[in-house]
């Protein structure tokens, strides 16, 4: 497996050296991409020295606001993440679903701990840092991470939620037919070499945060790599019995609603959070994701609309969820109107994702992870290249002239190109090495049962 990594990094790297001549534009650094600037240039032996960077100190509102951040992204993740997914199932298999969700971030969570954090946020290499942090080590109550006005605890924690949710993502599309055992196998193996990789990768000072690629919360590392992963999954694990044949409806639109609804209220700590202090780029990055996503909620329903006759509450949810996921590369890099924009084509875009291009593509993507998160991202990621002008609103550059659109959409396509290979590498290897231990699927029986009964003994609902 290590050589089969070894191989796809050194051909992304070559794509990704590709456009050396692009020019990269100046803009606010967010949390996420906070370790990755290059050290300033040599001055010459005559320049005058400059002042020295003012040492870290820990800044109470930056503190409180990145803590409550942290807390916002755990509520997008259980109960939000949990309650869109389980109301998008079958009665038969909802706590399957909340399970899936719940273990999931309980043990991504430990993980983080134990050597995500360090491979992610240390080190310097081009595709994965060093175990210098490992167990926490080093970590400390006088300790700073990427961020130099808080805590390095609370930096970890922060970052840590975006792991977990990430692959607690991937549940959505092969979900009703998949074991317990094989869930918790494949996350173990994708946030190893898949999550932990691209953060450093993009994030962590490596390949593509190098390269100059935009992505203020995650649009690549968090929703690309999910929707890849996920719909990967969806092929290897099979379609559900029935598929194509029998009406899968969501069970309770009600419990999807709610989950919608949790998850819009967190996701300003997802993106607003992303701007690592209580400061005017955080304000922004609000703004930002409320207006992306109420645009997107509009677009997706007046589409469904004019395709279906009627504007459904489900769809009303999912245009919102693509809004979000859209917006989150762009949260701090756009001006509003810009926002506005990328949430209207991604409300329309993700609409045929999880119509047209599902059924172009045959799979049986259960919850439409890869139509929302993995198309939204990748819409949000290179709409970002173009509204982060200033000339369109956006903060690229110091000024509009040192702003080169077409360069910039160039490394973030080439950004999409590399997550998506990346990802699909990974995640089929990771699925066919749970499938060689434990086996993916339940057998027929157990899945017309229904998951809650077979695979956990209990049911979300009396009988």
């Amino acid at each position: 497996m290590k050589k089969l990594l070894a191989s796809l990094a050194l051909g992304l790297s070559l794509l990704v050296g590709g456009a050396a001549w692009a020019q990269t534009p100046t803009t606010p650094a967010p949390v996420a991409a906070a370790a990755t600037a290059p050290a300033a240039a040599e001055a010459p032996a005559d320049a005058p020295v400059a002042a020295a960077a003012p040492a870290p100190r820990i800044d109470s509102g930056d503190t409180a606001w990145m803590l409550t951040s942290t807390l916002l992204v755990i509520l997008m993740t259980i109960p939000g993440l949990a309650l869109f997914y389980g109301g998008l199932g079958r009665a038969k298999n909802t706590l399957s679903v909340l399970v899936q969700v719940f273990v999931v971030f309980a043990l991504v969570s430990l993980l983080w701990a134990l050597y995500g954090y360090s491979l992610a946020f240390s080190g310097d290499g081009r595709f994965v840092g060093d175990l210098s942090k490992a167990f926490l080590q080093g970590v400390n109550l006088q300790s700073f991470g990427a961020l130099t006005t808080i805590p390095e605890y609370v930096f970890f924690a922060f970052q840590g939620t975006f792991a977990a949710i990430t692959v607690a993502l991937t549940v959505g599309s092969f979900a009703e037919r998949t074991k317990f055992a094989a869930v918790l196998v494949f996350a173990v193996l994708w946030f190893t070499f898949s999550y932990v990789p691209m953060a450093h990768i993009v994030w962590g000072g490596g390949l593509l945060g190098a390269d100059g690629a935009l992505d203020f919360a995650g649009g690549t590392v968090v929703h690309i790599n999910a929707g890849v992963a996920g719909l990967v999954g969806a092929y290897m694990v099979g379609k559900r019995i029935g598929f194509g044949r029998e009406a899968f409806t969501p069970h309770s639109l009600t419990l999807t609603m709610v989950g919608a609804s949790l998850l819009w209220v967190g996701w300003f700590g997802f993106n607003a959070g992303s701007a690592g202090a209580a400061n005017a780029v955080a304000g922004l990055a609000f703004v930002n994701t409320v207006l992306a996503t109420a645009a997107a909620t509009l677009s997706w329903s007046a589409g469904e609309a004019l395709h279906k006759g009627k504007a459904s509450m489900l769809g009303a949810a999912s245009g919102a969820v693509a809004g979000l996921v859209a917006v989150t590369p762009a949260a701090g890099y756009v001006g509003p109107m810009g926002a506005i924009v990328i949430g209207l084509m991604a409300g329309l875009v993700c609409l045929w994702g999880v119509g047209g291009l599902k059924r172009m593509l045959g799979v049986d993507d259960a919850f439409d992870v890869f139509g929302v998160h993995g198309v939204g991202g990748m819409v949000g990621a290179i709409l970002t290249g173009v509204f982060a002008a200033q000339s369109l609103g956006g903060t690229g550059g110091a000024t509009p002239e040192t702003f080169h659109m077409g360069a910039q959409v160039w490394i973030q396509v080439k950004s999409v190109l590399f997550t998506i290979v990346w990802s699909a590498v990974v995640s089929f290897i990771a699925y066919k090495t749970a499938d060689l231990l434990v086996g993916l699927r339940v057998d027929e029986e157990s899945e017309r049962q229904g998951l809650d009964i077979s695979s956990h003994g209990e049911s979300a609902y009396a009988r």
